[in-house]
């Protein structure tokens, strides 16, 4: 009949074909479950095939894989660059043949009684056991609004939009952010603009030697320590930015330093509580992201510090709900390619050995 959803049952529905996602199937596949991993990107690759052309890992590839197949080594990189791990992504989904139907943006997940529905852009149903949610934080980019931020007349953009340094050649740019994304994006773009950076605090800098392998070792220490009940400090404790290549030739060149937030923009620029100014003829963004979990909203899930509260990737409000990937609070580092699949491993081991009844 013209205008009824077709509805499917599989045993577990996962939503994103990102890295997390990706590896969920990878333990579903291993598991002998029903499932679909649904993706609302055109192609394979998920977040990695929209950064900025420079974009790397912080590892080598031999400490970057997702489970089952070691990501391959790039030729003349010691860090992989984004397309690298688009390809590798790519050739992992068809390696492992799993289900990804593309693009199917899920709309919502409710509850329907023995099963949850997720409903799609498509108009098709599925009706599954559990939910995985794998959607991740680009498609949430955080903008925070600042007095004066409609009355600027520069170009302002987030860490979504940035692509190179070329189309800032000769301007004026101010660099918002304390983190990796806004410390690589001064760098290249100092090279040929004047830039500014400036950010809430003061931008902490990791010791040369350290990179992804360092960082994720010491993750792992210290949840092998909480889950012993002791508190270790973990990578915050080394730092927040990672000194790859670019950023250490920014040093040498005198631009990695931050000037204080701004209190407000103005039509020519940015000012400080002070009286002092700085005139701009555009604004990067990189302050980070939120959760993407949209779809999750019929499931009224409560919150405890901005996230749905969770033990583990459980959630403890709709327990046929994981959430995989979003970072720290559903797994240590498994916003990361290793950590991802540590994470999809407890996850899917909760699905088979703890079924639902209902």
């Amino acid at each position: 009949m013209a205008g009824v959803p077709q509805v499917d049952e599989v045993d577990v529905v996962v939503v994103g074909g990102g890295q997390a996602g990706l590896a969920a199937g990878y333990f579903l596949r291993r598991a002998g479950l029903r499932f679909v991993v649904l993706d609302a990107e055109d192609h394979p690759g998920g977040a990695w095939q929209h950064g900025w052309d420079s974009l790397h890992l912080f590892s080598p590839a031999a400490h970057s894989p997702l489970p089952g197949w070691w990501m391959p080594a790039q030729e003349g990189e010691e860090y992989p660059s984004a397309d690298h791990v688009v390809s590798y992504l790519t050739r992992y989904e068809e390696r492992y043949e799993l289900p990804v139907h593309r693009p199917v943006r899920v709309l919502a997940v409710r509850d329907a009684g023995e099963r949850l529905a997720v409903e799609t852009g498509t108009g098709q149903v599925w009706h599954a056991r559990h939910v995985i949610s794998a959607t991740g934080t680009w498609g949430s980019p955080y903008l925070p609004l600042r007095p004066g931020h409609e009355e600027y007349a520069g170009e302002q953009l987030h860490t979504v939009d940035y692509r190179s340094p070329e189309p800032f050649r000769g301007r004026s740019v101010v660099v918002v952010g304390g983190g990796n994304s806004a410390a690589q994006i001064l760098a290249e773009v100092s090279r040929v603009a004047d830039t500014l950076w400036v950010a809430r605090e003061e931008p902490r800098f990791m010791p040369d030697d350290v990179d992804g392998r360092v960082l994720f070792d010491v993750a792992t220490r210290r949840d092998a320590a909480r889950r012993a009940g002791r508190e270790t400090e973990g990578v915050t404790g080394l730092g927040d930015i990672v000194m790859v290549p670019p950023v250490r030739e920014a040093r040498e060149r005198g631009v990695l330093h931050a000037r204080p937030m701004f209190d407000r923009l103005t039509v020519e620029g940015v000012a400080w509580a002070d009286g002092s100014g700085h005139t701009c003829d555009a604004v990067i963004w990189c302050t980070g992201f939120r959760p993407t979990l949209q779809h999750l909203a019929p499931l009224g899930l409560t919150r405890e510090d901005g996230m749905p509260r969770t033990e583990g990737t459980r959630s403890l409000d709709e327990p046929r709900l994981h959430l995989l990937g979003y970072g720290d609070w559903t797994g240590f580092a498994s916003a990361t390619l290793i950590g991802a699949g540590r994470s999809a491993k407890g996850a899917v081991a909760t699905i088979v050995d703890q079924p639902i009844e209902r």
